[in-house]
């Protein structure tokens, strides 16, 4: 097995570790960002390739009230009511709010990710239920947002939040018309002014297709996701930015636009990925076949493999012999020298920790009730896409990219663990402890490694001075895993590997998209 060697610089984990902005709990944001301030408003937008939506004029949206109509100056003298006593916490949500809806709406579907990211408990009889979506408000609640279907999730969310808004351009750019604050009438501007036609609103937009895409990924959050467009609705009006007419047409839109992709997912072989009982199996005669130690479960009792069968989920960056082209050569075989060599080192770290070692697991542990791998991921894009300036429209993109190339490289890492199902060190050999705990699935490749290969790479593209920085964070999140005692080096180096190619897909498709640098 062809090996890559790992730099790890370990003062700038101590810098990673400490970095407010990538915490994992659920803060209160609102002072860390000012508003948005698109430094291009990135006007071209609508000649941009979208995803899903093949003909954007095919959606209905009727054109606006005149401006010198009854109906639009009811609109506006709400505004100028609203604007004439505003609360302290009417200020708050104006604060919150224009730091810009894709952000602030990625904010909210990882605190989802981290609140649902619960295995279920086991059954009286030592067996353990699965989260059904066809009844979600049953034990287990739908969903367990584990690493894949996080990923999954962040992508369709995202990817649809990006066609929503190349849509919305079209039809802005359509009817042309001008912001409240621009017309002469009275309404103050308490944000950032923008020369972007105001009908449909951008914010509403997102707004609608964000909380169609969340009720289906997470339909017991219902109430909790409309409340949370509501505020950002009613944000858009105390600001003077929009009136009712085109929040009311931008939310429309983007359910329209969520219907597409809901389609889609519905489609996609991901609802099948739990598989049965003769095929968990079927996975272990295999690996005998081939000569190696079948995964257990190392859980009491023995919990199921998560998602076995989540590689066979359709892609969006390529097609599903792309996902087998991409599988990499099988492991060190269990009881082969280069075996014993690897599980010699992960006991190594595993009886020799370090207070840095430590550090680098917890960071990057990303483990239950966090946002997962990918989330942090997302998270750490946040921080960096706030000082580039982006419009909402080059947001969305950019979240998009990340998380297409998320998803895809889930499918290709759990392809690859279930193909070949090996087991992890501390099954290999029982004296080895963690420093963190044990996935319920198995060793090659590491999933870690995997997101952040891909994440990287992509990361580097958008933001390519930075490309250093995203590369030694990718490998440190890699040789968390080593150093933890969770995978052999082999999981993690090939995993790197396997992410980078799978990123390169997103790269290839950013640079054809026609939305070119981002300032």
């Amino acid at each position: 097995m062809k090996r890559f060697t790992i730099q790890i610089v370990l003062p700038l984990v101590l810098t990673v570790v400490f970095l407010p902005s990538c915490h994992k709990e659920v803060v209160d944001r609102t002072t860390l960002y000012p508003s948005l301030s698109p430094s291009n408003e990135d006007m071209n937008a609508d000649t941009w390739k979208p995803v899903l939506v093949t003909n954007p004029s095919a959606f209905a949206v009727a054109a606006p009230d005149a401006i010198n109509s009854s109906a639009y100056a009811a609109d506006i003298n709400e505004i100028k009511s609203l604007q004439s006593n505003l609360t302290g916490d009417q200020k708050a949500i104006i604060a919150y709010w224009s730091a810009g809806a894709v952000l602030r709406w990625n904010e909210i579907m990882r605190d989802l990710v981290a609140k649902h990211n619960l295995p279920p408990y086991q059954n009286p009889d030592g067996t353990y239920p699965f989260p059904s979506s066809t009844n979600p408000f049953a034990y287990p609640e739908f969903p367990f947002s584990n690493p894949p279907y996080a990923a999954r999730a962040y992508a369709y969310f995202s990817a649809a939040q990006y066609d929503a808004l190349i849509t919305a351009y079209h039809f802005k750019k359509l009817y042309n018309r001008s912001a409240p604050y621009k017309n002469g009438l009275g309404v103050q501007a308490l944000i950032p002014t923008s020369d972007l036609p105001s009908y449909p609103s951008e914010d509403a937009v997102v707004a609608g297709v964000s909380v169609e895409m969340m009720k289906f990924l997470f339909p017991t959050e219902g109430d909790y996701i409309q409340q949370k467009a509501d505020e950002e609705m009613l944000y858009r009006k105390l600001a003077g930015a929009n009136v009712q007419g085109e929040l009311t047409a931008g939310q429309a839109l983007g359910a329209k636009i969520a219907d597409v992709f809901v389609a889609r997912a519905k489609a996609d072989r991901a609802g099948k990925a739990i598989g049965s009982a003769p095929e968990w199996q079927a996975l272990q005669t295999n690996a005998t076949t081939r000569g190696d130690q079948y995964w257990i479960s190392l859980e009491t009792p023995p919990r199921p493999p998560m998602l076995p069968l989540f590689g066979k989920t359709i892609p969006f960056l390529f097609d599903t012999l792309t996902v087998v082209a991409l599988r990499p050569g099988p492991p060190n075989t269990a009881g082969s020298t280069a075996f014993k060599a690897e599980e010699a080192e992960v006991l190594s770290y595993s009886q020799h920790p370090t207070t840095a070692n430590q550090a680098l697991v917890d960071f990057w542990a990303d483990g239950i009730n966090t946002y997962t791998p990918p989330g942090h991921w997302n998270a750490i894009a946040e921080t960096e896409f706030v000082k580039e300036h982006y419009s909402e429209v080059r947001w969305a993109r950019n979240y998009a990219l990340l998380n297409m190339a998320e998803m895809d490289v889930a499918i290709c890492c759990w392809d690859t663990k279930y193909f070949y199902f090996n087991e992890r060190p501390s099954q290999a050999n029982p004296i080895i402890k963690t420093l963190t705990g044990v996935p319920n699935f198995p060793s090659y490749t590491s999933g870690h490694s995997n997101f952040s290969g891909a994440a990287a790479t992509v990361l580097t593209y958008l933001l390519p001075d930075r490309g250093d920085e995203f590369t030694n964070l990718a490998n440190q999140a890699a040789m968390s895993r080593l150093v933890g005692a969770i995978h052999y080096r082999s999981d993690v180096e090939v995993g790197l590997v396997t992410g980078k190619a799978v990123g390169e897909y997103a790269v290839k498709r950013g640079m054809s998209d026609g939305a070119g640098p981002g300032n």
